[in-house]
Formats: C-alpha cells, sequence, structure tokens
C-alpha cells in the first residue's frame, strides 16, 4: 500500500514539472500596450545557469516567470504567476523561483506590474550613454547608434548590470565581468526612433573587449562577450557591430591584434565572415596564390592591415581556399584536404615523437597500455573526423561569401 502511496505522489507531482526555459517569458517594452501583448515576449536559449542543468522547475501548474524591461533604459520588473501551487500533502517543497532569480538582477527592480507599467512614460526619455562612434541606416528606414564607453562614463556601471544579466539566457558559461576593471570598453549598439519631434532609443545590442597589456607600451584588445537582442537577430547588427569594432582597434596605434575570448560557434562564424571578406581583396590572399599554400606574405598582411594575429590569418586562408576550389575537380579538392589535413597533424607527429620517447622507459606492457588510441589508423580516423568538422563550418562561411 506504501509503494502505491508513493507512486499516487510521484504522478500527481509530475504535473507541478515545467520546463523553465518554457517557464520563462521576457519582454522588451516601451507602453502598457507591448507590455500586455503576447507576442512581444520572447524566451531564453538556455536557463541551466539559474535553474540547473536538468533546467526544471518544480512546484507549480502553469507557470510564467515574467521578466520585462524597458526597451532603453532597462528598468527591470520581475514577477511570477501560476494556476496551482503543489499540494502540502505531497511533502515536497516548491522550487524557489523568485529567489533564484533575484540572485541575478541588481537592485532597483519592480515587484508590482502596475507600477513598472506606469513608469514607462518617463523611462522613455531614457539616452544612450558614451561616445557615439558610428550610425548606420537598416534597409526598413530605421537608423542604428554605436556608442563606446568605459568605467568612467557617467550611467555606464549601473546600465551595465542590468544588461549583462541577458548573457545568463543566450551565453553558455556566462559570467559577469568585474566592472571595476578600467581595462574594459563598452560597444553599445542603440535603435534610434524618431516620432515628430520625440527621440527614443532601445539597446540592440552590446559587446565588451578588455584590453590586455602587450610589451612594451601596446595593447592586445580581447572580445569577451557579444549579445544581439533577440528582437533583433537575423538582421546583420552583429555583423555591423564587429565591424565597427574592428575598425576601432584598428584604427588605434597602440593595439597589435585584436583577439577574441572563448566564442561560440556563431560568433566564429561571424568572424570568420569578416574576416574573410576583408582579406579576400589583398593581394597575398588572391585566388590566384591560394593553391600555392600558406604564406608568411598572408600572415603578414592580414595582421598589418586587419590586425588578425597568425591564428585566424591561416584560418582565413583555408576558408578562402576551401570557397575558390571547386569541389567536383577532384584533384584541387584533394590538394586542398592535404593541406588542411598537413596543418591538423601537427599536434599527432608531436604526439608520436613523444611516444617514441616513452618507449626507451616502459615495459612493453606498459608501452602497449599507453598506445591505446595512438594507432596509425586511429589517428587517420580523427585527422578525417576533424577535418569533416571543419570543411563544415567553412562551408557556411562560404555559402555567405557567394553574396559578395
Amino acid at each position: 500500500m506504501a509503494v502505491g502511496i508513493e507512486m499516487s505522489s510521484q504522478i500527481q507531482g509530475e504535473e507541478y514539472k515545467i520546463d523553465s526555459n518554457e517557464a520563462l517569458s521576457f519582454k522588451l517594452v516601451t507602453t502598457e500596450e507591448e507590455v500586455l501583448a503576447e507576442e512581444t515576449a520572447f524566451k531564453p536559449e538556455m536557463s541551466h545557469q539559474v535553474f540547473g542543468d536538468s533546467e526544471t522547475i518544480f512546484g507549480y501548474k502553469n507557470l510564467e516567470v515574467q521578466l520585462y524591461y524597458h526597451a532603453g533604459s532597462l528598468l527591470t520588473y520581475l514577477g511570477m504567476k501560476f494556476e496551482k501551487k503543489v499540494p502540502k500533502e505531497l511533502q515536497i517543497p516548491p522550487d524557489p523561483v523568485i529567489p533564484s532569480m533575484v540572485k541575478q538582477i541588481p537592485e532597483g527592480y519592480c515587484t508590482n506590474l502596475d507600477e513598472f507599467m506606469r513608469k514607462l512614460p518617463a523611462e522613455n526619455d531614457f539616452k544612450p550613454m558614451g561616445e557615439k562612434i558610428h550610425e548606420y541606416p537598416a534597409k526598413d528606414g530605421s537608423q542604428y547608434e554605436i556608442y563606446l564607453a568605459d568605467i568612467n562614463t557617467p550611467r555606464l556601471p549601473e546600465y551595465h548590470q542590468r544588461l549583462q544579466t541577458f548573457i545568463l539566457w543566450y551565453i553558455d558559461a556566462a559570467s559577469f565581468i568585474d566592472a571595476d576593471d578600467d581595462k574594459w570598453q563598452y560597444f553599445l549598439l542603440f535603435k534610434k526612433i524618431q516620432s515628430g519631434s520625440k527621440t527614443t532609443y532601445q539597446i540592440v545590442g552590446y559587446t565588451t573587449a578588455y584590453q590586455y597589456y602587450a610589451y612594451p607600451d601596446k595593447i592586445r584588445p580581447r572580445i569577451s562577450q557579444m549579445l544581439i537582442m533577440p528582437p533583433h537577430q537575423k538582421q546583420g547588427h552583429g555583423a555591423k557591430l564587429l565591424e565597427i569594432i574592428n575598425s576601432h582597434y584598428i584604427s588605434d596605434a597602440q593595439a597589435v591584434d585584436i583577439n577574441v575570448e572563448d566564442p561560440s560557434e556563431d560568433f566564429v562564424s561571424l568572424r570568420d565572415y569578416i574576416d574573410c571578406k576583408h582579406c579576400m581583396k589583398l593581394d597575398a590572399f588572391h585566388k590566384s596564390n591560394l593553391t600555392n599554400g600558406y604564406s608568411k606574405d598572408m600572415e603578414t598582411q592580414a595582421l598589418a592591415t586587419r590586425k588578425i594575429h597568425k591564428k585566424q590569418a591561416r584560418r582565413v586562408y583555408e576558408i578562402l581556399r576551401y570557397h575558390a576550389t571547386k569541389k567536383n575537380d577532384k584533384d584541387s579538392y584533394r590538394d586542398y584536404r592535404l593541406d588542411v589535413k598537413k596543418r591538423l597533424n601537427i599536434p599527432f607527429q608531436k604526439q608520436a615523437r613523444d611516444m617514441k620517447k616513452l618507449q626507451k622507459h616502459l615495459s612493453a606492457e606498459e608501452f602497449h597500455a599507453a598506445m591505446v588510441g595512438c594507432s596509425r589508423e586511429e589517428r587517420i580516423n580523427r585527422l578525417d573526423e576533424a577535418f569533416k568538422e571543419l570543411e563544415q563550418e567553412y562551408s557556411r562561411v562560404a555559402e555567405r561569401l557567394k553574396a559578395l
């Protein structure tokens, strides 16, 4: 009988479980109408950084966790609603949803939705902070502006505290940065909206970059985080923002080269596209030079004109050669594969040399155990897998380059 009761409790408990990605509802709004409209809501890509690896919330039926922001100032509202809470007789407490969210949100947020909506009209007076370094129009006639700020920029620290909360839901392994460090630079992208004599601004995205020291008196900027807000994604804003960041540091005589910290797959693809788009115009990367293999001239010109470091310059070469190679030409395609695999094989060659040295100090049995996974056949299989993975990445960039 006890087993039956326990099973019944488990079945009852299941209806109080919900995917935290589905439970969360985000909005970027400027009016009461947008707050109440269902179509303005969007979902996170992930929530494990707040609600654990299972991305599950227990204890509520038909739960909705509401995290609303003013689209410009990022004034925040946090609330939740649900149809029913898990009964006490199940003896399983509901998850502490709001306390888990509050840990990630800076003070000053609203917990009353009516109060949040009353404050929206005044928040529409928000203006961007920092120095405007670029502006551009979109195809629909909208205007966009990019601002550069740092720790000394008025209003920036408080604004960034609100802004960086978004990375928890859209950048894996995200962590908040030390905003007190004056080596951070912030690139903020806003949409400018003109309605009669009234001008309002809405946040579209942002990027942070850290300026590392480079001997003797230079800097080595490293892009750390980039996020385009979900309502503005797939519209070319990420590419435009990265282009302007690159231009900013290319024109800075103190910057040695431009690096990226632990980039996501999407960012890698974006960076590859922009770097290839510019390098394909350089003499060293001309189509006629690609079949001759990677050269020092490519490395030199990429660094001198685009501040691209040598590892990325080699990748640009491989993508552009892939782009120029006819896949139905067996000889050309074979030569390309061999060229890339030769680079990929370098770590395996080192491993083979290390194993040869190790053999002198191990018994036959110990050496055989150490060689597991290191046979020639296994190495060839891993090379093939690595090449296929790269080819998939390169093909996406090459397809985009066709439009140029």
